[in-house]
């Protein structure tokens, strides 16, 4: 029932991003400025010609990195300091480096539409896929290609750009503050301090305006007790942890990579699972569940864009968002939005929410059934509808670790009642892909139906990602 489509996306290590590097003992970035302004004219000049002559062909406008990365840290140096031009930008280069952010994987897809379908031919589609990928630390980011369904269902995906940047926060982002108090509340912040802070703030509010009702509650309450700083603390990380990024909308689509900026995100964004979502009145928006890592403590979040330039980053909150491998449905279900979700570690649970940031009950579906799923189970992506029902691929976990994928049917009225499922894998390891980041592993984060064609993108063994087909009516005739 499966066709390999030979298509083979694999990390490269050539392929680098630049990142801040700033050390923590502020002390140290003036030594490392004055040892930059020691240097002679003529000295500077053929350092910063060293650093463009290897450098610049590797990034987009290296000199707008380094002299922005000088601005970031001219909150560091005295307020006399004067540098010239080149000065500048060597000082911004001490304090930068590039990082190789797919050299370890490139697996855990998932697949969508391309927003953009002018010049595609009659019967053929763009498409967009999702990528984790992780370097060095195990740091993942979110990374993307672009590709071709033609009209006899082939598939190609386009040669990736030897470019990449990452993307640039908004500056003056609005927040809902009904939302952000309901937020604070879920965390347990319904305090006295925080009343007073969020009293103070308008309907929509920026993080700035944030920070300075903060400060001023600080002062005004100085000394501030424990309890109260703890307060603060968490009301400005929550509202880091919602963000809005954006890319110079003339980078190709491999070239955009979404880096960790949140104190959640620290240690990586995992497992992305997009899905086109279409509303009630007629207009759609991607959004996509992921799990935010801080190297410690794992926590659902959701992202939204409708163009894959300008991208959204909310929390997800209420006691059932927890643990990994949340997918929300393509739709509203009787007027709700809905979940798949493995609140326990180990079965499949339905959600139901009016709030798509608020998550309150979740129903299990589906437990470990088959041996090749007996230590747990979970969704590969957002269910996908057909004529017959909602289309599930899940993963099982069993014996030694193995991920294999399967494939579920839901009523299509009342997802919770599960019609029917495989009793074997649909996918499986074979010999010459069990090897890799992770043993013994396949997986994936979504897929997609054309024409009668499922598209299940999906990793071998946690370091590559290959693409395979299956006839839709071939795989709902084995599930009905």
């Amino acid at each position: 029932m499966i066709k390999n489509t030979g298509i083979a996306i694999t990390p490269d290590s050539e392929r680098v991003i630049i990142r801040p590097y700033v050390p923590t003992d502020q002390a140290r970035v003036s030594r490392i400025a004055s040892r930059v302004m020691a240097l002679e004219g003529p000295t500077a000049e053929k350092e910063l010609k060293k650093i463009r002559r290897d450098f610049a062909a590797r990034h987009h406008n290296l000199d707008n990195i380094l002299k922005h990365q000088f601005e970031a840290v001219r909150a560091y140096l005295p307020s006399d300091f004067l540098a010239s031009k080149t000065r500048k930008l060597l000082i911004g280069a001490c304090f930068v480096g590039e990082r190789s952010y797919e050299s370890t994987a490139l697996f855990n897809p998932s697949i969508v539409a391309h927003p953009d379908q002018s010049g595609v031919s009659r019967g053929s589609l763009r498409i967009i896929i999702s990528l984790r990928a992780t370097s060095e630390g195990h740091i993942s980011t979110l990374v993307f290609r672009s590709g071709l369904v033609d009209q006899h269902g082939s598939i190609s995906i386009d040669k990736a750009s030897s470019l990449a940047s990452i993307a640039e926060p908004k500056l003056n982002a609005l927040y809902d503050k009904i939302c952000f108090i309901g937020k604070l509340y879920e965390m347990g912040l319904e305090n006295d301090c925080s009343k007073y802070i969020t009293a103070l703030l308008s309907d929509e509010f920026t993080m700035e305006q944030l920070q300075d009702k903060v400060n001023a509650y600080t002062i005004e309450h100085h000394p501030i007790v424990q309890t109260d700083k703890l307060t603060c603390e968490k009301i400005l990380w929550l509202a880091r942890c919602n963000y809005e990024v954006y890319f110079d909308p003339r980078f190709t689509l491999s070239e955009r990579v979404l880096f960790p900026l949140s104190p959640s995100e620290q240690n990586g964004m995992e497992d992305a699972r997009f899905v086109f979502f279409k509303d009630d009145d007629g207009s759609g928006k991607y959004y996509a569940t992921y799990t935010a890592y801080d190297g410690k403590v794992i926590l659902p979040q959701i992202m939204e864009t409708k163009d894959f330039s300008h991208f959204k980053m909310i929390t997800l909150n209420g006691n059932a968002a927890v643990n990994k491998g949340m997918a929300l449905f393509p739709r509203k279900i009787n007027g709700h939005y809905a979940m798949i979700s493995r609140n326990d570690n180990e079965r499949l649970f339905l959600m139901y929410s009016d709030n798509i940031h608020f998550w309150y009950e979740a129903v299990p579906i589906m437990e470990p059934l088959y041996p090749w799923e007996f230590v747990q189970i979970g969704n590969c992506g957002s269910p996908i509808e057909t004529e017959r029902g909602w289309l599930l691929l899940t993963h099982g976990v069993g014996p030694l670790r193995q991920y294999s994928i399967g494939a579920a049917l839901l009523d299509r009225d009342d997802p919770s009642r599960v019609l029917s499922r495989l009793s074997e894998p649909l996918i499986h390891w074979k010999d010459d892909s069990r090897c890799g980041y992770v043993p013994n592993v396949v997986y994936s984060c979504g897929s997609m139906v054309y024409g009668d064609t499922l598209i299940i993108p999906y990793a071998l063994s946690d370091k590559q990602t290959t693409i395979a087909l299956v006839s839709l009516r071939e795989i709902l005739d084995k599930l009905s």
